[in-house]
């Protein structure tokens, strides 16, 4: 993870980088902030933990953001469900690279571009 900072439409929290433990996936509990997520092609381990969360309410630019991913997510979601050359052609590509760890991540990451900021699709 280094230095490089991920790539969101609105920062919702900051996360710190940690030390890598191995054998943990997700939260060690549910009272826990320090969350762990494994690659699942290469088996790298990456920890985090939420240093700043917000406690006021979501502004307008975040709740519009957190509107879009769920239309986007959803219509991905439904193009992975199917049998379309769309989907034959997403999965072909997955398995070519080894940077994103989940066909959904791949998904979104490929597809997120063709979504307008409301969430509908451009062009159609």
């Amino acid at each position: 993870m280094g230095d490089q900072k991920p790539k969101l439409l609105t920062i919702m929290a900051q996360i710190k980088p940690m030390a890598l433990i191995e054998s943990m996936k997700k939260k060690v509990c549910m009272h826990s902030d320090v969350y762990f997520r494994t690659n699942k092609k290469t088996g790298k381990v990456y920890t985090g933990k939420l240093c700043n969360p917000s406690t006021k309410e979501p502004s307008a630019a975040q709740t519009a953001a957190k509107a879009r991913f769920a239309k986007v997510s959803a219509a991905v979601r439904a193009i992975l469900a199917g049998s379309s050359e769309q989907k034959t052609a997403l999965v072909a590509e997955y398995r070519k690279q080894t940077r994103i760890g989940s066909l959904f991540g791949y998904a979104m990451h490929k597809l997120n571009d063709q979504y307008d900021a409301s969430g509908d699709p451009i062009g159609g």
